[in-house]
């Protein structure tokens, strides 16, 4: 019987461009530094949080560089599970950012009501957000199995996690439209704060949340093949892209309140 061929996984999935890793490794360091200092000098969990998303983006685009350039199956197969799983974890920091900043700028709204309500359920949005990322790296670890039918159960888990994904991507965006009536109507933060992010800071978060859901809409599309997910010609513009474009939209001056402004009674 003829030995099997090994696999690289790098050259299947079709990545093979250093220069577009390394490109995104370099533009995503000084958002690092940026949100760094921020959350030295202005102390929020979204700035925190934001950070940390920057490091694992920082790190993700370094791994995928590596990636591109080995070429031993059992090196290559393990670069790729790691860099799979810390791309599924990052994620979850720029979603739960935008939640969490949208719900912020909803606590200066005297707005009230089950809607405001609903979007405060901070606690349930984090349990879905961590649910996702779990059954992500539970099928990325499992598709890997030589096990067909564990295999084939990763790939479900991986489904069912990107579905998650985009049900929360979804509900942030409504949440956002929600922001922008509440704060046309009854002022909130846009009249508190300073700066072009105060007084925008409903339709740019709304903007961020749109570039989510496309993201998770292009993985949602494509999970059932892997390769044209993975494809850089798409993959790149409608992953990496949209991402580093809503995390670049957190830099504009007075978006988010300081900590010290949140009315305390509705954090």
């Amino acid at each position: 019987m003829a030995e099997a061929k090994p696999i690289n996984y790098a050259n299947y999935l079709e990545i093979n461009s250093l220069a577009g890793a390394v490109i995104f490794a370099v533009l995503y360091f000084p958002l690092l530094v940026f949100f760094l200092m921020k959350a030295i000098s202005r102390p929020t969990y979204v700035y925190i949080i934001l950070t940390l998303f920057a490091t694992v983006r920082f790190t993700a685009f370094i791994l995928r560089a590596i990636l591109t350039r080995v070429y031993a199956e059992q090196i290559n197969q393990s670069f790729f599970l790691a860099y799979e799983i810390i791309y599924n974890v990052g994620f979850f920091g720029l979603l739960y950012s935008a939640y969490t900043l949208a719900a912020d700028r909803a606590a200066f709204s005297q707005s009230g009501g089950i809607i405001s309500k609903i979007i405060q359920l901070r606690f349930i949005f984090r349990l879905a957000l961590s649910a996702a990322v779990a059954i992500g790296i539970t099928g990325a670890v499992e598709s890997f199995s030589d096990n067909a039918k564990t295999a084939s159960t990763g790939n479900t888990l991986r489904k069912v996690g990107i579905y998650i994904f985009l049900i929360c991507a979804i509900i942030v965006l409504l949440q956002t439209i929600y922001l922008s009536f509440s704060e046309a109507s009854h002022g909130g933060y846009r009249k508190s704060g300073e700066g072009f992010g105060a007084s925008h800071g409903a339709f740019i978060l709304m903007f961020v949340a749109a570039l989510l859901v496309l993201r998770e809409a292009f993985f949602t599309g494509t999970s059932n093949n892997p390769t044209e997910q993975n494809k850089e010609t798409i993959w790149f513009p409608l992953s990496a892209l949209t991402e580093f474009l809503a995390v670049l939209c957190f830099t504009t001056p007075g978006l988010v309140p300081a900590r010290s402004e949140i009315p305390q009674e509705k954090v």
